[in-house]
């Protein structure tokens, strides 16, 4: 098996694609992040990922993996042991997340119409750019002509995060949606 490993603009994290689906099929567009203080009884893979000293972050995308270290460690050191725990995940064929136990996503009932295109547009347009940095972005309101969206994986935390959202995430919302006037991120 052969994982191939992607730098991101953010410096502490890494892409790894292991070259299949991460998530199987009834989760795509639920990206998940975990970390230490998450409840890591939905995805043992992640505890395992967690349990590697240095690493503070795990992001399961669809096809990838992100993982944020701490800024103390490096990631010659890190590589190895993280490289062997998502093997051995593949190769056994273990789940990445608990279905059973996974949270639904309630985002998108009961929506008006300019959120439902502002959904359209992070879904067609936005998140696959995204992802090709090892980071998602997912809608979490619009109010007041301002949307609230959650950066995640490598997005998270990224000293350019801030100006992708400005110059091209919000121009570009403001461009097909007019009620948009602003894009603001919130904490997951």
């Amino acid at each position: 098996m052969f994982i191939q490993t992607l730098e991101t603009p953010n410096p502490n994290t890494l892409k790894f694609v292991p070259g299949r689906p991460v998530f199987t099929e009834h989760m795509k567009g639920h990206p998940e992040t975990f970390t230490k203080d998450t409840d890591l009884s939905i995805s043992p893979f992640s505890k395992k990922l967690l349990l590697i000293e240095g690493v503070e972050k795990v992001f399961f995308g669809e096809d990838f993996i992100a993982l944020t270290k701490n800024e103390k460690f490096d990631w010659y050191m890190l590589k190895p042991h993280i490289l062997g725990t998502i093997m051995e995940n593949f190769v056994n064929d273990l789940p990445v997340i608990n279905v059973h136990e996974a949270k639904k996503n309630d985002v998108e009932k009961n929506l008006d119409p300019v959120s439902e295109k502002i959904i359209e547009l992070l879904e067609t347009r936005i998140r696959p750019a995204v992802a090709q940095d090892g980071g998602d972005i997912v809608f979490d309101s619009f109010i007041d002509g301002i949307v609230y969206v959650k950066m995640k994986g490598a997005c998270s935390g990224c000293p350019s995060s801030a100006f992708t959202l400005k110059t091209g995430i919000e121009n570009m919302l403001k461009f097909y949606v007019p009620a948009v006037q602003e894009v603001q991120q919130v904490e997951d």
